[in-house]
């Protein structure tokens, strides 16, 4: 739903259970969670050194000592007739404001997790107040004249007019934002008082949308709702009440829950921060029930997100909504990336990592986003850590950030507890086993062991653990998709080669004073847009580089001379020539209270669009910055020369870039395969936005060949390479393709084994782009290994295949 104005339009976004994790807490739970392989760390547990986090958090807990909760109150007061003379709160929580009482739910989640990471009782005073001043206004309820169990700064005639589908701007957001703060008081500080009145106000909720009827309430969830789904599942698994779990399930929306469940990207139109609770809400739902439906939907919704509406920090949306899938450069203005997304991405991508911690492309995003956006989404010149809402990515942008009183955004309230458990992700645990999740200075105490981490990273390539303890336990590091050469010491001595993105292992027999060194090679690169490949930000390793600009209003997109760039003797900065002369490129999140660009036009890509030798990584050897992620136990194995990729036809696979051959009116596609199983449909690779748009090259299709086939139609609209045999099984096999004019051809071993001269057809701006792995659900993954891929922009000629396959290359 529109409202007319950007302080009137729908919004979602909240941090119900620290450190993303129900079982990360301080009080025992009636049930277990399901499908978990690893567990996050209490925020107690670890402890920050010096460094740009423990900045930002110590901003933070000064504005949360210095906020009055009798003005955070008085809303609440109000609302059933108690006396209160403050000053009321302005922006979002005035009380006019139809979303006033929002703020309070985070600030409770933020003083919880100030307690929990600190001890410092001052936030669990401060929390225990604002519980007890709730209860009383919710003992007030039926003298109001409310339903009893209800809570709010709003009259309950919101929920009615919710239910009327009449113009109101989101009440059971606020709702969830106060429910998940009394649910992280109570786990995180002990105070009962907080259970009681969530499980009142719990009931409430049961009680009034278990009067609707099912398409009642599925017509109803069409007004943002934020998490209710979550924080109720998150009380079921706490209590057991299984009336908990009806009630989450009541917020199970079938118009966002379906598509996803068939893996469709059915987003454009919708508003971003109105669905990722929801996902964050089924996530939770498998972890309380098993379906695995619940799973598949969260799942896909992270895969969609990350693949074809995220930029180059990370954030999503423009104005708050999704757009087309792969819609980057066409997409760049004053209101991208709205930081409650990120934030709730974020906690999306860590409930994801409990379920399949070996999956290292979900710390290798959270890495970026938690880098490129929400750490420059604090203002550093600000005593309280005020924080942006927007941040601006149209050349020319700059970060705007909210005030102490007056403001109160969801992306303030967000704020908040993002910069309370930054504690709550680097390490992670299962058994015997220790992760290294995140490169951040700190400390965890773990099974009589402390592992301190020193790092200045990025500023330094680098990261040293020190070992305090005796005893044997496995330490799992993630080594990042974008740290080709990474090296790991154990006390000076070097360890096994190590793989990009994967987890490095080192199982030993520990002594107290040991050394883990961890090099983390970053080099220059260009990550271009999927919508437009001469759209491109620079990066070093993961982080996104911005020029710098000053109080230059930008009108157009710079051009950028990538040969220019030089480093400077300032880590991560330096300088390059534009169109608009020379320019200092520095670490985006480092840049405040100035005019930037984070894109450029970059000349004309050439035709070389990506190479992919997987000689122990995913990088591209072309320096056009298409890197390509490991997927679902994808493996190496040995190639057909150097390493290749082992696809185990049981999942793994690799996920290439969005937008590979956007806009390409001619191309080719060339690689070495060798098949262990010969299956039908499975993939030598699929470039697709779903089962309506794609091309894939299949080793057998149903009519016994080898097949290309491209359509933009569907399955009945396929125009089809037909070979006479199957590629071949248990040799490695040089397979190309190529499209020119109307011109379709398939090499085999360099020669051609089949053409379709009526290909009009091209993939166009695919965001599902894999090797390995088809469009469809229910065809094999492929059982074998691939080397030296290669994306052209033009068609090989014969003799370039042909020497392709003669070279080995």
């Amino acid at each position: 739903m529109n409202l007319p104005s950007r302080r009137t339009v729908l919004r979602a976004g909240a941090f119900a259970v620290a450190a993303a994790a129900l079982p990360a807490r301080a009080l025992a739970a009636a049930r277990p969670d399901i499908g978990v392989s690893a567990e996050l760390f209490p925020l107690g547990s670890v402890s920050l050194l010096p460094g740009p986090f423990r900045d930002n958090t110590t901003r933070t807990h000064a504005y949360l000592k210095f906020l009055d909760p009798d003005r955070l109150l008085h809303t609440f007061r109000r609302n059933v007739s108690l006396p209160s003379d403050v000053v009321p709160c302005g922006g979002w929580e005035s009380p006019t404001t139809e979303l006033r009482g929002h703020s309070t739910g985070h600030v409770l989640t933020a003083l919880a997790q100030a307690y929990a990471a600190t001890g410092d009782t001052a936030f669990s005073t401060k929390a225990n107040y604002l519980v007890e001043q709730l209860a009383v206004c919710q003992d007030r309820a039926r003298t109001a004249g409310f339903s009893t169990g209800y809570l709010s700064a709003f009259p309950e005639s919101f929920i009615g007019r919710v239910e009327a589908r009449e113009q109101v701007w989101a009440p059971y957001y606020t709702l969830h934002k106060i429910m998940a703060g009394l649910l992280d008081v109570h786990l995180l500080t002990g105070n009962a008082r907080a259970l009681t009145v969530l499980t009142q106000k719990a009931s409430w909720a049961s009680w009034r949308n278990g009067r609707l009827t099912y398409d009642q309430r599925q017509n109803m969830l069409d007004t943002e709702f934020g998490g209710m789904n979550e924080v109720l599942a998150n009380l079921y698994q706490l209590t057991g009440d299984p009336a908990h779990l009806t009630a989450a399930q009541y917020f199970d929306h079938a118009e966002i829950f379906d598509p996803l469940a068939q893996n469709r990207d059915a987003l454009n139109g919708y508003h971003a921060n109105t669905q990722i609770p929801k996902a964050i809400g089924a996530i939770r739902e498998y972890h309380a029930t098993g379906t695995t439906r619940y799973r598949d939907i969260a799942s896909n919704f992270w895969e969609i997100v990350v693949g074809a509406h995220s930029y180059a920090i990370g954030g999503n949306s423009n104005g708050e909504y999704f757009k087309a899938p792969g819609r980057i450069a066409s997409e760049l203005s004053d209101n991208t990336c709205e930081c409650c997304n990120s934030y709730n991405m974020l906690k999306l991508t860590a409930q994801l990592f409990r379920g399949n911690p070996s999956d290292v492309r979900y710390f290798d995003f959270y890495e970026k986003t938690l880098y490129n956006h929400l750490l420059g989404g604090q203002n550093p010149n600000s005593t309280h850590g005020h924080h942006s809402y927007y941040v601006p990515l149209r050349p020319g942008g700059i970060r705007t950030y909210s005030n102490d009183y007056d403001n109160f955004t969801c992306c303030h309230g967000t704020g908040m507890e993002t910069n309370t458990a930054h504690t709550g992700r680097v390490y992670a645990h299962s058994g015997t086993t220790l992760y290294v999740n995140l490169f951040i200075a700190s400390t965890v105490n773990w099974r009589g062991f402390t592992v301190r981490q020193d790092t200045s990273f990025p500023e330094t390539a680098a990261t040293k653990l020190t070992i305090t303890g005796s005893g044997t336990f496995e330490l799992r590091v993630r080594i990042p998709s974008w740290a080709a050469g990474a090296q790991i010491r154990v006390n000076g001595t070097p360890q096994a080669p190590v793989t990009p993105g994967s987890y490095a292992s080192i199982n030993r027999t520990w002594a107290s004073g040991d050394v883990v060194d961890v090099s983390l090679p970053m080099t220059l690169q260009r990550e271009s847009t999927p919508d437009n490949r001469t759209v491109q930000a620079v990066k070093h390793g993961p982080i996104v580089l911005a020029g710098a600009y000053g109080t230059n209003n930008l009108s157009s997109m710079p051009t950028l001379q990538p040969s220019t760039i030089r480093p400077t003797s300032t880590p991560l900065q330096y300088t390059a020539t534009a169109s608009t002369g020379q320019v200092t490129l520095l670490p985006f999140y480092k840049v405040h209270g100035q005019r930037y660009t984070v894109y450029w036009t970059v000349a004309e890509t050439p035709p070389f669009i990506a190479h992919y030798p997987f000689d122990g990584n995913a990088n591209d050897a072309t320096g056009n910055g298409m890197t390509a992620t490991l997927a679902g136990g994808t493996a190496w194995t040995t190639g057909r020369s150097g390493q290749a990729v082992d696809l185990s036809g049981s999942g793994a696979h690799v996920v290439l870039p969005s937008g590979l051959l956007a806009g390409a009116v001619a191309f080719s596609v060339a690689t070495w395969v060798r098949l262990d199983t010969v299956t039908t449909w499975s993939r030598v690779f699929d470039f697709g936005s779903g089962t309506g748009a794609y091309a894939f090259l299949t080793p057998r299709s149903s009519a016994g060949g080898a097949r290309f086939a491209v359509t933009t139609g569907g399955a009945g609209a396929e125009q089809q390479i037909n070979a006479p045999t199957a590629l071949p099984q248990g040799v490695w096999t040089h397979v190309a393709v190529t499209q020119n004019g109307d011109l379709g051809v398939l090499y085999v071993n360099g020669l051609e084994v089949a053409r379709n001269s009526a290909m009009t057809v091209r993939p166009g701006n695919t965001t599902q782009n894999w090797i390995g792995r088809s469009q469809y659900g229910g065809d094999p993954f492929l059982d074998g290994a691939v080397d030296s891929f290669r994306v052209y922009g033009r068609a090989l000629t014969a003799a370039e295949v042909a020497n392709l396959h003669s070279t080995g290359t």
